[in-house]
């Protein structure tokens, strides 16, 4: 009679094995082992032939290799003449044998029974004394350490699986230190549900130093002390909307919060030109309450959602960088910002109303990111000068029609297009116009601090001094910064 049956062997005791798992045992003839290393195998029947497949995590080359060998041997078994196997803890938590033995059976048509048993979720909230229902998180330590960033909160305790040696615990603190802090307190549990169970607290720096590590090892990672989630910093937002909330939040709009949201970008701007990292840090974050804030009003109003947001951008930064997420071949940096233009253009053609080279650009961008801007995508159909030299005449040129101007209107003109031009030489020579004047107006402040300072040191305010000791002074600044 065909048939599959898979048995939940319990987390490693046998008084864990469930009465419908033990009465199938003991009524079998002959039962399939995903693995006999388990505390719990010792004590079952000798009367019954136990076959393990022990031998496959030795000859085959991946752990995808030995589950789909094992899959394929009870799928065939199940089609001739019945079969059942066993595994550690329930077929239906963290086994992956156990789900794609039912997939498979499905695809054939083969009955399926699934005997639950006792998880090693269980008895690690035994030990940790946690309720599950407590936001618990349960993940695998093989699929967290294949990202770059681990896909959970951590503002809700995580129960991570399978961390069955120190070369996996070493990979997994990697990506979990992407966002937790070195120091914080997480729990390795060993054996647990056996008479071997032992909890080991320590830094998450040092896990992968257990010399305790094994087959049977799980890690606790408690949530942190203060919210850092972006799902929390939503719902903080929405409190402060809500109609009990804060009357001030309450009454903004996408208009009236514009100005903060372009003042807090300048601010963050700042914060990177003067390298001061607790400062971005701070302006970051600032910046990112404006985004939230904007998103939580589309919400009230039905027009997006925050998710709607980060599933745009995560689906455009996809889509322009096949090289990393597919299996596209891109040699230099170069190549890839002409792929990216290729993509947006693309983009482009499906989007109705935006037909223009120039559409999409900002206005609202500062004057000469605009026109860096500009004149990038002019370039791009080959409207541009030939070489640097046809640059800097056009300077000189704009320079005489502004020296002929008559009036202030028309100063204005010229004026603009000499900033234009200067825009131009700063893009040939592959450097950013807004940069290179905010440097420049930086350095003009930190100097002409340094003349006010020094006039003040003699009791005197600037407009007490000639323009000959002010000048003095200025080159004094200079040097001493220079130096």
């Amino acid at each position: 009679m065909s048939g599959i049956t898979i048995v939940g062997l319990g987390p490693g005791d046998p008084s864990y094995i469930t009465r419908a798992a033990w009465e199938k045992i003991t009524t079998t003839q002959k039962i399939y082992l995903r693995t006999e290393l388990h505390p719990a195998v010792p004590h079952l029947p000798q009367s019954v032939d136990f076959i393990s497949f022990d031998s496959l995590y030795e000859t085959s080359d991946s752990y995808e290799d030995v589950y789909g060998e094992i899959i394929n041997k009870i799928i065939e078994q199940g089609k001739e003449s019945g079969v059942v196997y066993a595994v550690p803890g329930d077929p239906m938590v963290g086994e992956t044998t156990g789900t794609g033995i039912m997939a498979a059976a499905s695809e054939n048509d083969i009955p399926c029974t699934i005997l639950p048993g006792v998880s090693f979720m269980e008895v690690c909230l035994r030990a940790l004394q946690l309720d599950a229902l407590d936001s618990l998180v349960l993940v695998d330590a093989l699929e967290v350490i294949q990202r770059s960033y681990p896909h959970f909160s951590p503002d809700t305790p995580v129960l991570i699986s399978q961390v069955y040696s120190r070369m996996v615990a070493s990979d997994l603190k990697l990506t979990l230190m992407t966002r937790y802090d070195d120091e914080h307190r997480v729990v390795l549990i060993h054996a647990a549900g056996s008479d071997k169970e032992q909890l080991e607290p320590v830094p998450l720096y040092e896990i992968d130093h257990s010399k305790k590590i094994g087959s049977m090892t799980t890690l606790y990672v408690p949530p942190v002390k203060e919210s850092a989630s972006l799902e929390t910093f939503a719902e903080t937002i929405a409190r402060l909307r809500a109609p009990d909330g804060c009357p001030w939040d309450i009454e903004q709009t996408h208009k009236t919060l514009r100005p903060h949201l372009l003042e807090e970008a300048y601010e963050a701007l700042q914060a990177l030109d003067e390298e001061d990292m607790d400062a971005l840090r701070e302006e970051l974050g600032d910046l990112l309450l404006q985004i939230v804030l904007h998103a939580q009003i589309a919400t009230e109003n039905e027009e997006f959602t925050l998710s709607d947001v980060i599933a745009d951008i995560n689906r455009k930064i996809i889509r322009r960088h096949p090289h990393v997420f597919s299996r596209l071949e891109l040699e230099s940096a170069e190549d890839v910002v002409i792929n990216w233009e290729k993509i947006k253009a693309g983009e482009k053609k499906e989007k109705k109303g935006k037909k223009g080279m120039l559409d999409g650009i900002p206005e609202a961008l500062p004057a000469l990111s605009q026109a860096q801007k500009i004149q990038a995508r002019a370039r791009r159909v080959g409207f541009d000068w030939s070489d640097i030299e046809g640059v800097r005449k056009k300077i000189d040129e704009e320079l005489t029609e502004f020296d002929k101007a008559e009036t202030p209107d028309q100063q204005k003109l010229e004026l603009g297009d000499i900033l234009f031009s200067i825009v131009n030489l700063s893009r040939w020579l592959g450097l950013d116009a807004e940069d290179a004047l905010r440097e420049t107006n930086r350095k003009f402040r930190s100097r002409f601090g340094a003349v006010e300072s020094q006039a003040h040191k003699t009791g005197r305010e600037l407009r007490d001094l000639s323009l000959e000791e002010m000048d003095k002074l200025w080159e004094e600044a200079k040097q001493n910064e220079e130096r």
